[in-house]
């Protein structure tokens, strides 16, 4: 027991990982005792289910604490309307770091939802193709859904470089913009939003397209009033997922779009900043006031899990709104 306490090194995870082996052991000959063996298999099965489950939400429990204990101290009117950035003050000669992310939040805003305008029709009408129209042995079909699959697998750098490349191009190397941005993160929710939806499409029954052509009706009528209607509650969360997912990103938006503390809400000109860029420039490049900078970093980040929330919430009450009258 001594060897074991040693391994552990008498800190907390060591302590939790030793009572729960013990736990286990005692509750499986207890209940062998006083039950049965396939009692006693079964609570113990049922036990590393639940360490499993709480081994998984741990992490993210402890992000969430980290990011809402060191940025609800900056999480205040103040920080939310207005931009951040030095000012020069002429009463004391001396230049003022002032804390906001208004221009974080309009950038995040705005470049994605340029991303969603054209990630979600692009999407959905492929998902559409390939569970409506076309055939599991046509070639289209089966390149498209080559391509979605190497795209899902597109590291979120190579999909800034890619935007940044393009935009270089065709404007020049100062190709900074939140429109080259949206087209990075496009790139990254094309296809989540395809496979998403196109799971949720063919979870539809047959039976209801089947009925709906015995009624004359056409293919076209029959996905817009029959199959996307049924599956409009998979199809809006699959999305919510898409737009989730994305606006977290860092590094295609640094690329592409760059960061300023200067309030841009023109997304086809200059440098835009977002929420994540912000909380990872006021850690990595922090400004004279270091502390400010870190601040600033850790409200961002708790105002973009609060966005996400957000947005989750938005999307179940459309999809509860926009249900089947059978499924509500």
């Amino acid at each position: 027991m001594g060897g074991v306490m040693l391994l552990m090194g008498f800190n907390l995870g060591g302590w939790i990982f030793l009572s729960a082996l013990l736990y286990l052991v005692a509750l499986g000959v207890l209940s062998a005792i006083a039950e049965n063996r396939r009692r006693a298999l079964d609570r113990i099965v049922r036990s590393l289910v639940t360490i499993a489950f709480l081994l998984a939400i741990a992490p993210l429990v402890s992000t969430l604490w980290t990011v809402a204990s060191k940025g609800i101290g900056q999480l205040n009117w103040g920080f939310i309307s207005q931009t951040g950035g030095a000012v020069f003050n002429p009463d004391t000669l001396k230049v003022d770091i002032t804390t906001g992310a208004l221009q974080a939040i309009v950038g995040s805003l705005e470049i994605t939802g340029i991303a969603a305008l054209m990630s979600i029709p692009i999407g959905l009408l492929t998902s559409i193709y390939l569970v409506e129209y076309a055939q599991p042995n046509q070639p289209i079909a089966r390149a498209v859904t080559f391509l979605v699959d190497v795209m899902t697998g597109i590291p979120s750098i190579v999909a800034g470089l890619f935007a940044f490349s393009l935009f270089s191009l065709l404007v020049g190397p100062k190709a900074f913009s939140g429109f080259s941005a949206s087209v990075a993160l496009s790139v990254l929710m094309i296809p989540i939003v395809v496979r998403s939806c196109e799971e949720m499409l063919r979870l539809v029954p047959s039976d209801l397209r089947e009925a709906s052509f015995a009624l004359g009706v056409s293919r076209f009528s029959t996905i817009i009033k029959v199959v996307v209607p049924t599956a409009i509650v998979g199809i809006i969360t699959g999305i919510t997922l898409a737009i989730a997912r994305v606006i977290g990103e860092t590094a295609p938006i640094f690329i592409a779009a760059s960061f300023t503390d200067n309030f841009n809400a023109n997304p086809f000109q200059n440098p835009m900043q977002t929420l994540p860029v912000l909380a990872y420039t006021g850690i990595k490049f922090p400004g004279q006031d270091i502390a400010a900078s870190n601040a600033s970093a850790w409200g961002a980040a708790l105002l973009l899990v609060i966005l996400v929330v957000i947005l989750n919430i938005i999307a179940r009450v459309i999809a509860r709104v926009f249900a089947p009258k059978g499924a509500r």
